[in-house]
């Protein structure tokens, strides 16, 4: 890949004098969905599926941007005096709301930079592609430019930019996941104190495969900020009677307890989801820890029925490639992961049974929705890094 890289760094750019290569991960969240604005625990692990980029530093303040992605869009020029979304920029208002995110934290980007990007990661697949190139871009600004900054810190200014900069009122999971990945391992994360400790993920005789639905979503203009609302609503009303701080905080008995403060039955239904998946989760990570992979993948079954129908985010895509998952032989366990509304689900499945999996589950989804998902058996891999 860092040879394909360079070679069309190259032709788009004229020449690869002072040119690196960089890599960032994609991630998928094993369990612990739509938990991490709730204040609840979340378990991703980054992937050896990311986003690569070649870049260098300009001596004047130009910024010029390149994916082999979007080919078709040529290069996109801005430059660091001008740094404000804009709809005709198009994908680079990630790395852009990356470098506005470390000025705003008084890192100062002293020039401008020529970037090539390349993503293996299925766009809207909900992997995770924006929060790569985020932590891709904070990654390249950190070797270039000296600036202190942890990995952690990547992953803050991450989510800051997305939320302030793309208005997307995203969690801190993703870029988490992808800046302080590790090979085989999984990152169990309290998303209220951003405690979290690495979970070998040892999958004898079986692999995670994704399955990517192919419906396109748009995060900001999905129903995502319309359940973070419903569930800070939901919160508000629980707080009267009980103290919390997050839907994190409480027990499925405490929210038994005291789910009869929130006013509105569809509430009662997204809160429920944020308190027993956040236990799920827990439970979850306690059985992997005990190499109990069956009930693991119970955990994960259990996980898509609350995200189908407390939280209501699957949709009959999501729903039609867990429900022929479940059937197949060889499946451990199977859920959407990601925001939902389309986008992947992740599936532990028998080595041996894998391609039968594919082919099963493949034939049923494109015979029901008309269209054909594509599948993908993937390993736990590491965080950011040069080339």
């Amino acid at each position: 890949m860092k040879e394909t890289l360079l070679k069309k760094f190259e032709e788009v750019y004229g020449d690869v004098e002072g040119v690196k290569v960089f890599f960032a991960p994609g991630r998928v969240n094993l369990i612990g969905e739509h938990t991490d604005y709730n204040g609840g625990h979340v378990f991703p692990c980054a992937l050896t599926i990311g986003t690569y980029g070649a870049a260098r530093v300009r001596e004047d303040r130009k910024l010029r941007f390149y994916s082999m992605n979007f080919d078709h869009l040529g290069v996109i020029e801005s430059d660091l005096d001008s740094l404000t979304p804009q709809k005709e920029a198009g994908w680079t208002n990630y790395p852009k709301g990356v470098m506005w995110a470390f000025e705003k934290r008084g890192l100062a980007i002293p020039s401008g930079m020529d970037i090539l990007l390349n993503g293996n990661i299925p766009n809207g697949s909900g992997l995770s592609s924006s929060a790569s190139i985020e932590v891709l871009m904070g990654y390249i600004l950190r070797e270039f430019f000296g600036f202190e900054v942890s990995n952690q810190d990547l992953a803050l200014i991450g989510q800051y930019s997305e939320n302030n900069f793309n208005g997307v009122n995203c969690g801190i999971m993703d870029q988490f996941a992808i800046a302080m990945g590790k090979k085989e391992h999984a990152i169990f994360l309290d998303t209220a104190d951003l405690s979290y400790t690495y979970a070998p993920v040892k999958l004898k005789g079986a692999k995670l495969v994704i399955a990517c639905s192919n419906k396109k979503r748009g995060l900001g203009d999905s129903k995502y900020n319309e359940r973070r609302s419903e569930c800070e609503t939901a919160l508000a009303e629980l707080q009267k009677v009980v103290d919390i701080r997050s839907l994190g905080d409480l027990t499925e008995e405490q929210f038994e307890e005291y789910k009869s403060a929130i006013k509105d039955p569809v509430r009662v239904k997204r809160a429920k989801h944020a308190v027993y998946e956040n236990q799920r989760t827990i439970k979850a990570v306690e059985a992997l820890q005990a190499n109990d992979i069956a009930q693991f993948g119970q955990m994960m079954n259990a996980s898509h029925v609350s995200l189908r129908d407390d939280y209501e985010v699957t949709g009959i895509e999501l729903d039609t490639l867990v429900e022929e998952a479940w059937k197949a032989e060889g499946v451990i366990g199977s859920r959407m992961t990601g925001a939902g509304f389309g986008g992947c689900t992740v599936s532990l499945v028998k080595d041996e049974a894998i391609d039968s999996f594919i082919k099963q589950v493949g034939d049923a989804y494109l015979a029901k929705i008309g269209y054909s998902a594509d599948f993908y058996a993937v390993e736990v891999g590491d965080g950011p890094c040069t080339l």
